[in-house]
């Protein structure tokens, strides 16, 4: 275990692509732990494969945690006493771990070219260079001393593989799983320092993590078979006492629980499984995000924390602060957690609910832009807001559940109301809508009083008069009180919109 006593975690992913919902979980789970302990949180980038960089892909992973609000303590950007903090900016450092394992007996060099390896795959089904082949493969085990330094001197190219012992067993605890434990003879020989001079994630993460003091190693359980490998390396190099403590996070299943959650499950179901947007740019392809699509930092946040964990209570709404108030690893779940996008949304709906209108006014500006409106004034856009948020799950519903408020009704769902007209509703609104041009003051609550002590002087029943002056606002069955609406409109437009919907009716 770390002996330091200051917390250190790190989130270290390689920039390949879009960050899914699981990273930034990994993300929120370190950066909780961190700051619930006093602690730091790291980014490290771990682009030793080359050749899976993709450009722009580290500035898009930095521009997801800004937007969740998890900013790292260090990182490439913000620098740091342990940088640098891109793995390939650390070329130099991996090469004398690699040769120092040599030298000791637990690494070997591998000659083996890569169409020798693909003819071993087509002859062995399942084929993994181990203890089993190793000998009969082109290595500093199966060759004599001298042809090995002479390949070297040549500069051939050559990886370095991790020698696993045969027959042991080797486990740690894990803060989630208990006591976990591996039977070497399984794992292959895996590589440590490729042909490129470039370490595997298995060197790299094992020398970053000693050479930052992480103290606390999180990550997905797909990386639970990784972890033999680790802890060999940890004990070989001599730090077996500086290791960190582990936890491996359960998996974010699809909807049905059969499975992990998938980009292709996604695009099939109809849901983002990206922080943000991402354009892929080799092929143009986007792949949408939960913040394109409307999601609240603070709800995507929220959501994700309770996907395998919870703190023992039914509340199910915490800001970032509640959350690294209320955070242990204890409360992680073992089992995998089902993305339910129902839920997420609530979520979402929840926040906005909760949300300051300022906060959304400059978001549902947007809207309107969108919609090729002219936003008004401020202050009626804020006070059209006030009415409907609690209807919207996603800020771009604005438009669905506003969009008369902004532009009059261009139809009218009038097969409700047109069965059971009369001439009696006919009269009612002739006279009401000359009665309503000089009315004062011009206020819901006076507005209300008004047109329902009219209906009760015509005889008439209130229910039979109430949608047909929404319908004519509006256009259909939906939105807020509707004597809020009429106030908000103003006179003259309530008035228009009134003699337009009853000559519809009327047609």
């Amino acid at each position: 275990m770390s002996t330091d006593k200051k917390v250190r975690v790190r989130f270290a992913p390689s920039p390949t692509g879009g960050l899914h919902l699981g990273g930034v979980r990994t993300v929120l789970f370190n950066y909780l732990f961190a700051k619930s302990q006093g602690g730091e949180f790291i980014l490290r980038i771990e682009d030793t494969d080359q050749t899976r960089y993709v450009p722009g892909a580290e500035e898009y992973i930095l521009s997801c945690l800004a937007w969740c609000g998890l900013t790292p303590d260090e990182s490439p950007t913000h620098g740091g006493p342990y940088g640098p903090y891109r793995q390939s900016e650390r070329k130099d450092r991996y090469r004398d771990f690699a040769e120092q394992l040599i030298q000791s007996g637990h690494a070997y060099y591998a000659f083996d070219t890569p169409q020798e390896l693909e003819a071993q795959r087509q002859l062995v089904p399942n084929f993994k260079y181990s203890h089993e082949n190793r000998l009969q493969l082109r290595n500093s085990l199966s060759m004599d001393e001298q042809e090995v330094k002479e390949l070297l001197a040549a500069g051939t190219p050559h990886v370095i593989r991790i020698k696993m012992p045969v027959g042991e067993t080797v486990g740690f605890h894990d803060m989630i799983r208990g006591a976990v434990s591996f039977e070497t003879s399984l794992v292959d020989d895996k590589v440590l320092m490729k042909a490129d001079g470039m370490p595997t994630y298995h060197l790299a993460v094992v020398v970053d993590d000693y050479q930052m003091k992480i103290t606390h190693a999180f990550r997905g359980e797909e990386w639970l078979p990784s972890a033999p490998v680790h802890l060999l390396l940890w004990e070989y190099l001599g730090w077996k006492d500086s290791m960190p403590e582990w936890a491996h996070f359960p998996l974010i299943l699809k909807p049905d629980g059969n499975g992990k959650l998938s980009k292709r499950d996604g695009d099939r179901l109809g849901f983002p499984v990206y922080a943000m947007n991402w354009t892929d740019p080799k092929t143009g392809d986007l792949t949408k995000g939960f913040k394109e699509l409307g999601f609240l930092p603070e709800a995507f946040v929220n959501m994700l924390a309770l996907l395998g964990w919870n703190n023992g209570t039914d509340q199910e709404i915490f800001t970032l602060e509640e959350l690294i108030r209320e955070f242990s690893i204890d409360r992680i779940s073992k089992a995998g957690a089902k993305f339910d996008f129902e839920k997420a949304k609530w979520f979402n709906h929840e926040w906005i609910k909760q949300s300051e209108d300022t906060r959304l006014l400059p978001m549902v500006k947007e809207v309107l832009e969108s919609h090729q409106v002219d936003a008004p004034v401020d202050s009626y856009v804020a006070e059209v807001l006030a009415l409907v948020k609690d209807r919207l799950t996603f800020v771009a519903d604005f438009w669905e559940q506003a969009s008369f408020f902004f532009t009059p009704p261009m139809q009218y769902d009038l097969e409700a109301i047109k069965k059971k007209w009369s001439e009696d509703k006919t009269n009612f609104f002739q006279a009401i809508i000359p009665a309503l041009e000089a009315f004062e003051p011009w206020e819901t609550e006076a507005l209300e009083q008004y047109y329902k002590d009219a209906i009760q002087a015509s005889g008439l029943k209130l229910g039979e008069l109430m949608l047909p002056f929404r319908i004519m606002l509006v256009g259909g069955k939906f939105g807020p009180h509707v004597f809020d609406i009429a106030k908000l409109l103003g006179r003259d437009e309530t008035i228009v919109r009134m003699k337009k919907g009853l000559a519809a009716i009327l047609a």
